[in-house]
């Protein structure tokens, strides 16, 4: 008894050291991927928790098969807090620097938030020789940067949507509701910042003036403000159909409560980051039903057309006990990733510009839909999940479930309009 007894503790203890040793035995050094970002924003925070899900995912499986050996990928990450006001785009320039000369990235990835910084810091990797994969800033300057200078800028690529997708998206969406409700009257309201204005610049001039819309006012507001009621009375007398909101302030959901309790007769659509997650129905008390919003990436909301994204966006929340509540930079970080590792193992290196290479020959098949790279670099999005990567507006919907409602391709359910609003036809 005292021998079977000995036999089952030495059976115990070996099971525990097994549990503690590493899953695979790696042959190759670590390949180090240096992410700065803004950790104090949601989309930051998010961003590095899908990448790291994505790197554990890998290195369980067994790393990178870099030519026949086994490599691990680490993740060593800095908050550079480009996002935050006031901080200088230098200072986000040297923790890129840090991350390359002192932590020895081999690999940038995830990346800036400002445009402002992640287009400089396309300089930085350019002189260093270091690929750079970005996942928030959304400048389409950083494509005609690349074409303009391909040996100097050939190095940076981006994953996440930008601002002309974006416009595309949004535009979409009011085409479908000139055509499913005769709408043709819109009030837009944006943050008093560079992107925003020029959002609403572009949707103006690229949307509205072409389709025959009326933009019957426009009102801005400075970041941190909370009252929305001057414009919302506003586009209600100048009998607005449609109000686009542009915001990525914490503060602009209170635009769509105001708006469901003065009863304004005129449906939002638009983009207010506060509304993307599912935490947002109880955040502002279920007073957003019916207010359709942008989700730059499919993944961060999960798509039933779009198996893969689902897949992510259980993931996600099982791992970290809670759903995804970004509606930007999730997928793409958590993308990125397998996107790298494809590109090494084809290249058969780490060398950049081997690796450079095969990143322009992505072909997949990811929780956005298939990823491909177009001439400058950066991920084509559309509205056919088979040929491109997708964006979608999704609508509110009690009792409090996000519906997708754009691009037809992937849609749930029809656009419903709010009570009190009529079609105009």
């Amino acid at each position: 008894m005292r021998r079977k007894a000995c036999f089952w503790t030495v059976l115990f203890f070996l099971a525990c050291a097994w549990a503690l040793l590493p899953p695979v035995l790696f042959a190759g050094k670590p390949i180090i991927m240096g992410v700065p970002t803004s950790l104090g924003f949601l989309e930051g925070k998010e961003g590095l928790f899908s990448l790291n899900m994505a790197v554990d995912e890998v290195n369980k499986a067994g790393g990178v098969n870099v030519a026949g050996v086994k490599r691990p990928f680490k993740v060593v990450a800095i908050d550079a807090r480009g996002a935050e006001p006031g901080v200088p785009v230098a200072d986000v320039i040297r923790a890129h620097k840090k991350l390359i000369l002192e932590d020895k990235a081999d690999f940038i990835v995830f990346g800036s938030f400002r445009s402002e910084c992640a287009i400089a810091c396309m300089d930085v990797v350019g002189q260093y020789k270091v690929p750079m994969l970005l996942g928030v800033a959304m400048s389409p300057a950083m494509e005609k940067k690349v074409q303009s200078n391909y040996d100097r800028y050939k190095y940076t690529f981006r994953v996440c949507l930008n601002a002309v997708y974006l416009i595309k998206y949004l535009g979409g969406t009011m085409a479908y509701l000139n055509k499913q409700f005769g709408f043709t009257r819109v009030f837009i309201m944006n943050q008093d910042v560079a992107w925003a204005r020029k959002t609403g610049d572009l949707m103006v001039k690229l949307v509205f003036d072409r389709m025959g819309w009326t933009v019957v006012g426009r009102q801005a507001y400075p970041t941190g403000a909370s009252d929305f009621s001057s414009g919302l009375m506003k586009a209600r007398a100048k009998k607005a159909q449609v109000i686009l909101p542009i915001f990525d302030m914490p503060q602009s959901g209170i635009l769509v409560k105001q708006w469901k309790g003065m009863r304004v007769p005129a449906l939002v659509a638009g983009f207010i980051s506060p509304l993307a997650g599912p935490g947002a129905w109880k955040t502002f008390d279920g007073k957003i039903d019916g207010a359709i919003n942008s989700i730059f990436e499919i993944g961060n909301v999960p798509c039933p057309k779009v198996p893969e994204s689902v897949a992510f966006f259980n993931k996600y929340k099982k791992r970290y006990g809670r759903p995804i509540e970004a509606g930007h930079s999730p997928a793409p970080a958590y993308e990125m990733v397998y996107i790298l590792k494809e590109a090494i193992e084809r290249a058969g290196t780490t060398e950049a510009d081997a690796v450079v290479a095969e990143l322009e020959k992505t072909d997949r098949k990811g929780v956005m839909g298939r990823i491909r790279f177009n001439k400058g670099h950066q991920v084509i999005y559309g509205t056919n999940p088979r040929e491109a990567a997708l964006g979608c507006m999704v609508q509110w919907r009690a009792p409090g479930k996000r519906i997708i409602v754009f691009p037809p391709n992937v849609a749930e359910g029809s656009i419903h309009l709010p009570q009190g609003l009529k079609a105009a036809k």
